[in-house]
């Protein structure tokens, strides 16, 4: 019965991928689950095999360690570094801790240089130095020492050492001969970079230049001057930034010197891309530190209450104000019933305001001076706090019947939307122009702030208009 249950199974299998391209089903899974069990080493082998090793990774990623790690150790290096990768970075921590030192290096040893480098840097210390000195080629073993010496956020930290690289002195036919050696080693050749004698990034080509050249011609004369490149020690940040706007698929490193190093491609541009996009997410919803669903409450406590207790002054602060108006607007009972839509509204629209300055922000996209930016947030209010705030006087008008309420309740709904949205405006400005990340700005913080400031502005109008 098992047996039937077993091919049944493996059909079902079988049938999925040749209908889709991946999908990760509980029936895959189990699959592997079942020949990881057998001990089937040939089946388990072919039938991940036919899969990506991204996929394999996804597989990997829903098995317990222990089986994770049977499936690592069975297949060859060259499919499991690649896997390793693509691992969450958990669990990848938990397989390379039961992992030997001799098995972290065959690893390591069949990645490009940035790959192998940022998995060493995962290891502890102590680990560190005796996987590099298991790894047997002493060119790669100085490469990944070199690059472990740059900070992980700057473009040192990204870059790998692969590349195609050629003399300005050389002849196109000698170049084309000498390359061959060079582009085995390297996954994608994106640009073939020129140097002069000095190793001084001078130009690039693209393949098409190469193959159309004549023989004799020198490189020098072929080569594309006008190179967009990056310093050693720029922000990781700034890299993808430049890579973006020139949409660059790999961008060459060099010292202050101008000295070649390596190159940046675009998957690692991607990675950091993705960082940031989560970490900006994370203070916008008033997170503090990095943290995933799966850290420790103790972490995640400590990334979240901050700003609880930012929300939670705010709320005390909001009371005061409420209580101090509470004698004045005894009589005026309905002005305490619109307070959460005043709240809300003067959070929401901060909150839109710097959204979009932060997101300006994080592309470039900021232009001008402050002034025109606050005017034009300004106008933009003036003219949805209108809109709303007709809408909202006739609503009061017709349901309470009082059209003095509807009107001081509907003008303060006007002021509160323009003042939110020059906070919303001005805090992220401020905060860049300070060096601090103006994500911190999309957050509670402005909800806050403007919850309170909403709030008082629109009792004082109120009071004003209906002469308490």
């Amino acid at each position: 019965m098992l047996h039937y249950a077993r091919n049944d199974l493996t059909n079902q299998v079988e049938e999925l991928k040749d209908n889709i391209q991946f999908q990760l089903t509980d029936e895959l899974i189990e699959k592997v689950e079942v020949l990881i069990e057998d001990q089937s080493h040939k089946e388990l082998k072919t039938l991940l095999n036919d899969y990506h090793h991204a996929d394999i990774a996804d597989i990997l990623d829903e098995l317990d360690l222990e089986d994770a790690i049977y499936v690592i150790k069975l297949l060859d290096s060259e499919t499991t570094s690649d896997i390793l990768m693509e691992l969450d970075e958990d669990n990848r921590e938990k397989v390379l801790q039961n992992l030997s030192i001799k098995e972290i290096a065959e690893e390591v040893e069949e990645l490009d240089t940035d790959d192998a480098a940022d998995i060493i840097s995962e290891l502890p210390e102590e680990r560190q130095e005796a996987v590099i000195s298991q790894i047997e080629d002493e060119e790669h073993k100085a490469e990944i020492k070199e690059l472990l010496a740059y900070d992980e956020d700057t473009a040192g930290g990204l870059m790998a050492k692969e590349l195609v690289k050629v003399y300005a002195t050389w002849t196109v036919a000698g170049c084309l001969r000498r390359i061959r050696g060079q582009a085995k080693d390297v996954t994608r050749v994106h640009s073939i970079y020129v140097v002069d004698k000095e190793e001084k990034l001078i130009g690039r080509l693209s393949l098409k230049d190469l193959i159309i050249a004549k023989s004799d011609h020198k490189i020098a004369d072929i080569a594309k001057e006008n190179v967009d490149y990056v310093n050693v020690k720029d922000d990781a940040e700034d890299v993808a930034k430049v890579m973006a706007k020139y949409d660059l698929e790999a961008i060459p490193v060099v010292d202050d010197n101008q000295i070649l190093l390596g190159r940046i491609t675009i998957d690692d541009i991607v990675d950091v891309l993705k960082e940031e996009a989560d970490k900006d997410y994370q203070l916008a919803a008033g997170i503090t530190q990095d943290v995933e669903a799966d850290d420790s409450i103790l972490q995640l406590t400590r990334a979240r209450l901050p700003w609880l207790f930012l929300g939670l002054i705010g709320g005390v602060g909001a009371f005061i104000i409420m209580e101090g108006f509470q004698e004045s607007f005894s009589q005026y009972a309905v002005l305490f019933f619109f307070t959460p839509l005043i709240a809300a509204m003067a959070g929401n629209v901060g909150v839109q305001s710097s959204a979009i300055i932060v997101q300006g922000l994080a592309n470039d996209d900021v232009k001008g001076s402050v002034n025109s930016r606050l005017i034009k947030e300004m106008l933009l209010a003036a003219l949805n706090g209108v809109i709303l705030a007709v809408f909202l006087l006739l609503f009061i008008w017709i349901y309470i019947g009082e059209l003095d309420k509807a009107i001081a309740i509907s003008v303060s709904l006007v002021a509160v939307i323009i003042i939110a949205g020059l906070i919303g405006t001005f805090v992220p400005l401020f905060l860049d122009k300070r060096g601090i990340d103006p994500a911190i700005a999309t957050g509670p913080f402005i909800t806050t702030s403007n919850d309170i400031l909403g709030i008082l502005l629109y009792f004082w109008i109120a009071k004003l208009i209906l002469g308490i």
